[in-house]
């Protein structure tokens, strides 16, 4: 299974294990972020959770997402399938 930016999914877990890879001015997409959900101070980060993908089958994964205060989560996708 090719593991990179895997879209359409369905979060079943919490997320755990929550790191902070990136804040703000660091992060590339940044300028995108502010144009499409406005200007905030935006953190990326990972953690892992159990998913289910559209054929019903349930993984634990690396998540990585977008987050801003007030705005909460946005472009969650997987980074990688762990089970």
């Amino acid at each position: 299974m090719n593991n990179e930016h895997i879209e359409g999914f369905e979060l079943i877990s919490e997320i755990s294990v929550i790191e902070t890879i990136a804040v703000n001015l660091s992060i590339r997409e940044r300028d995108r972020l502010k144009s499409q959900f406005g200007n905030f101070r935006w953190k990326k980060l990972k953690g892992v959770a159990h998913v289910r993908f559209p054929n019903g089958k349930i993984y634990k994964a690396e998540i990585h997402w977008y987050e801003a205060h007030g705005v909460g989560r946005r472009k969650m996708k997987i980074k990688h399938v762990l089970e």
